[in-house]
């Protein structure tokens, strides 16, 4: 494992959001659903796709408030642009748990 600073850290910029909107997205490589997340005022709204299918169906997520790395460059995923990396961790079968507050929080509120 390669060590990093502290300064590196804080380049990584992790927010929490609410997830507004969500679909399945058949036309993907792997099965995957987008999402569109509300920031706050200062960030907005941003979208991504997550291969996240194996825990969570589309109507499961509004509402749900996700862990995101919102200053990562676009992305764009088959014909669908990616703004913000969702955070997640794999199950003992590989599969994506989203990671995000164990309570409500402010929207665009950043990981310390």
């Amino acid at each position: 494992m390669s060590e990093i600073s502290f300064d590196d850290f804080l380049k990584v910029d992790v927010r929490v959001g609410t997830v507004l909107r969500a679909e399945p997205y058949p036309e993907a490589r792997k099965p995957a659903i987008k999402l569109w997340i509300d920031f706050g005022a200062e960030i907005g709204e941003k979208k991504t796709s997550a291969q996240i299918t194996a825990h969570y169906d589309p109507e499961g997520l509004v509402g749900r408030q996700v862990l995101a790395v919102v200053n990562f460059p676009l992305r764009q995923i088959g014909k669908f642009m990616s703004e913000v990396l969702v955070l997640g961790m794999p199950d003992e079968k590989g599969d994506i748990v989203l990671v995000g507050p164990d309570q409500n929080v402010p929207v665009g509120g950043r990981l310390h």
